[in-house]
């Protein structure tokens, strides 16, 4: 029997100092099936990220969700918040190499066309003007399908660098290869030049016949030539 696996949840990071407009974002989000984690600053937002250097108390963040791993698909940030703004959060989060990529919205109550303009230019993937309704969920999937692409592209690319050195791994043990095989006809050779000594042996021995045979021939012809005494 077949059996359904559900994905987990997209997880989005609400910062917003005011809570009735964080109680109504995670309200909106969980509406729309995403897991949410709320924080009243970019300090704490920050420290959630691990980005914060400062030992600074993250108690906003819900108790269940501590144990949670860090792993957001999305931020969601309010422009004006005491401290540091939701602008200098966007710059915080796009200079960070591993959280560049992670889409960001910023939410604001005012219309102020080059407060967004600023935020877009800075890497910003949508401005919504609060309050912020249902029907502006459903614009934080397509951005956060594009970043796993995004994301799937890099590691692609990382397999497709890890193959290329390959090769070069392969080559150097082919030569390991032909060089021991190489040094069989060395050895070869002398296994022949050990068996070239026979004929040299037999030689030899031939030498010592022909003498022998010459000096019986010798006693031989100088028994003939003798005079007989007898006659």
């Amino acid at each position: 029997m077949a059996v359904a696996i559900a994905e987990a949840p997209f997880h989005v990071l609400a910062v917003d100092d005011s809570v009735l407009d964080r109680k109504l974002i995670e309200r909106l989000l969980k509406t729309s099936s995403f897991q949410v984690t709320t924080v009243d600053s970019g300090t704490k937002a920050l420290e959630f990220l691990g980005l914060h250097d400062e030992d600074a108390s993250i108690s906003s963040v819900h108790a269940d969700q501590l144990d949670v791993e860090v792993n957001v698909n999305l931020i969601i940030t309010d422009y004006c918040m005491p401290g540091m703004t939701g602008y200098d959060l966007l710059k915080k989060i796009k200079e960070s190499s591993s959280f560049r990529d992670i889409p960001v919205v910023i939410m604001s109550s005012e219309n102020i066309p080059s407060r967004i303009n600023r935020c877009l230019e800075e890497g910003a993937n949508e401005f919504f003007l609060k309050p912020v309704r249902l029907s502006d969920m459903s614009k934080l999937k397509p951005h956060i399908m594009k970043s796993r692409c995004k994301e799937h592209c890099h590691q692609d690319e990382d397999l497709l660098s890890n193959s290329e050195t390959n090769p070069t791994n392969n080559s150097s043990s082919s030569s390991d290869t032909i060089t021991i095989s190489s040094s069989n006809p060395t050895d070869n050779s002398s296994g022949d030049t050990i068996s070239s000594s026979n004929p040299t042996d037999n030689s030899s021995g031939d030498s010592s016949n022909i003498r022998k045979r010459k000096a019986a021939d010798d006693e031989i012809l100088t028994k003939t030539s003798r005079p007989n005494h007898n006659c």
